[in-house]
């Protein structure tokens, strides 16, 4: 019987006031923004930088692959670029691939 009187005390006391509502929304939306400013904006950036670089490629870049390989661009189409990596080979890579373009010269600096 003595494990039911505690439960008896407990239910006898008030229960705390109820918190507002708009406290639980403000902090909502203050957690959306935080995630949108910290991660969703940052990520759009970075894919709008990384279309603007795809789409300006031209023949004669030097690029680096998201492999790490360097090289010239010798064609572009729609979705494929050509890139001579040394000695007339000539990989053919999707564009996404492209990492980085280099400046001119770089290659034969390397």
């Amino acid at each position: 019987m003595s494990f039911f009187v505690a439960e008896a005390v407990a239910q006898t006391q008030s229960a705390p006031p109820p918190q507002s509502g708009l406290f639980q929304i403000v902090m909502l939306v203050g957690l959306f923004a935080l995630m949108y400013f910290m991660l969703i904006r940052p990520q759009r950036k970075r894919q709008k930088e990384h279309q603007q670089l795809i789409s300006a490629l031209a023949k004669g870049d030097e690029v680096v692959l998201t492999s790490g390989m360097l090289g010239k661009v010798t064609d572009v189409g729609e979705v494929y670029i050509t890139v001579d990596v040394g000695n007339e080979v000539k990989l053919k890579f999707q564009k996404v691939a492209v990492h980085a373009v280099l400046p001119k010269g770089t290659i034969k600096s390397i």
